[in-house]
This record gives C-alpha cells, structure tokens and sequence, in this order.
C-alpha cells in the first residue's frame, strides 16, 4: 500500500524541524530538541503521581484511573524513546486512552534513562516497578491478579523483557503483553530496514545510536532480558498482542518475535497496520489508524481480564 496522508503530514512536520539527523547529536542535544504534536488526551476520574520505592532508588509512576469506583484490573505501561528519550509526559496521552477505553487502570513507569544508566537499569526498574505494583494493587485500586504489561517501540522491548523475566523468576503472574512495534534485537539487516529505514525510520543509523547507549558491551545484546529474541525458550509468557507498522523498520523483528511466541504455544495476534509507519499509535490523535490501533488494545485488554 502506499503511505497514509496523515502519517506524511507527521514526517513533513518533523523533517522541516530536523534539520541535524538524531544520531549525530548527543544525548541531552536530542532530548532537548526532539519535539512531537501531542495534544491532552481525555479527562478521567483521577491521575496521581507516586514514586516506588526500590534498593537505593524510586521509580516515578503516574497512575490513570478510569472512573468512580473499581478496584481495576491493571496495564503496567512502558513509554518509547530508545531507552535515551521519552517520559510518563510523552506517555500520558497514549495511557489515558487506555485507560478509558479498556475499563482499566494504567501505571506508567518512568524507568531510568541511558547512557546515565545503561543496561540493565531500565529493564530491572520496569521489572520492580511491575513486581511492586502487582504487591501492592490494594494501595492503588488495582486487582493483583488481573495484571498486563504493555509498551512501544523501546517500551515494547521492556514489556517482553518483563514477561521473560516474571516468567523466569516466577513472580509476578502476568496475564497478557501488549507490544506495539516494539524493538526486539539489534538486528539491522531486515526487509523492513531496508525498505523503510531510510525513507521513514527510524533508520538503522539512529538504532544503532539507541543501542550503542543503551548496552553496555557487545555481550549485553545477547542477553535475552536486552533482546527478547535472543530467549531460548518463548514457552510459558502471556497472551500477547503485537501491533506493527507497514512502512517501519522495525516491523520485521516485531513480528518474527510474534510468529516465535505462537510457535512456542503463546496465544498471539500479528496486527499490522498498512500505510503507518513508526510512532502512529503514540501519534493516534493525528492518525486515523492510531484510532483504531488503541481500539484493538483496549479490546484485547478487555478479553484478557475477563478470562
């Protein structure tokens, strides 16, 4: 299919601000500069902020209750950003969504950010946030027993490392894993690398930037818990539902991970959206397909807490 209108619109709009490619700046340069168009996204009964508590450290989340009442079943939310960038404010629109469309509560983590803490901080903080949060669900209306995790692109990554890593270390239960284009390996030489890498993105060059920051050493690839597909076994994690995006670079590894979860007996759908590219769930106030990527979310959520 050729390219939605809306998602040119969003790369005119970039590309007339970027004028420096990503990965020739520094960390703090991008941060600074990277700027996308995000619009409040609705209303809800309440969001509260609260910092978790963890060895030597606490981990912010923001807290998205839908309405009056509950407890809630919970979606544990990982925002995006190449473990350099993103914040729970880059996430806010995309967690209110869900949280009002799926019937639930949503925690957004604020994990640490590379190169300050490279590997494994962001996994181990999205795994204790998860973990506490799971332990503590009365405090916050949640019900403990009706838990997911969920993220894109970057935040896909640590949503499928959580589910290794509950799996692995056999608490907390999890009951489903929503992962929208999420980054799987640092594996550059995909179809949808080259077809999309250069003309929409992101591009292998930038990767490589993302991970270069993010790893500490060549050795940390191969851990499954930085590359989820680097896992022997896929036996055993919940339910997922993987999202990807026609014209993404990382579509390929999104859903060869999917294809692999179904193999190893994981209930899984592949949804991929034609004509989008990366970024347009994030983006689903601009795109049309965002709209109804958060729909397939929130009903898949809604499924999965009702079993």
């Amino acid at each position: 299919m050729s390219l939605d209108p809306q998602c040119q619109e969003i790369l005119d709009y970039v590309r007339a601000r970027e004028t420096v490619p990503l990965h020739t700046l520094t960390p703090e340069e991008a941060r600074r500069l990277r700027r996308l168009p995000f619009e409040p996204g609705p209303e809800l009964f309440n969001v509260e902020n609260l910092e978790i508590p963890a060895e030597r450290r606490s981990i912010p989340v923001r807290i998205y209750t839908p309405a009056e009442g509950g407890p809630y079943p919970v979606l544990i939310w990982f925002h995006g950003g190449g473990w350099v960038m993103g914040s729970i404010d880059m996430a806010d629109n995309t967690c209110r969504h869900l949280a009002l469309r799926a019937g639930c509560l949503v925690a957004s983590v604020g994990y640490r950010l590379a190169p300050e803490s490279k590997y494994p901080a962001a996994v181990e903080d999205a795994y204790a946030a998860t973990r506490w949060i799971v332990e503590n669900a009365d405090r916050i209306n949640g019900i403990n027993h009706l838990v997911a995790v969920g993220g894109e692109s970057s935040g896909g990554n640590l949503a499928a490392a959580v589910a290794l890593m509950a799996r692995d270390r056999h608490v907390p239960r999890l009951i489903f894993q929503l992962l929208v284009y999420p980054v799987i390996e640092p594996n550059f030489s995909t179809e949808s690398y080259q077809q999309n890498g250069k003309r929409f993105g992101p591009s292998a060059e930038m990767m490589h930037w993302f991970w270069q920051h993010y790893l500490g050493n060549e050795r940390d690839a191969l851990d499954p818990y930085a590359s989820p597909m680097r896992a022997e076994s896929l036996k055993g994690l919940p339910p997922a539902l993987v999202i990807t995006a026609e014209f993404d670079a990382l579509r390929d590894e999104g859903e060869a991970y999917g294809k692999r979860l179904k193999e190893a007996g994981v209930p899984t759908t592949l949804s991929r959206y034609d004509g989008m590219i990366h970024l347009f769930f994030l983006l689903a106030n601009k795109i049309d397909k965002g709209q109804l990527a958060l729909d397939e979310a929130a009903e898949a959520l809604k499924a999965a807490f009702q079993k």
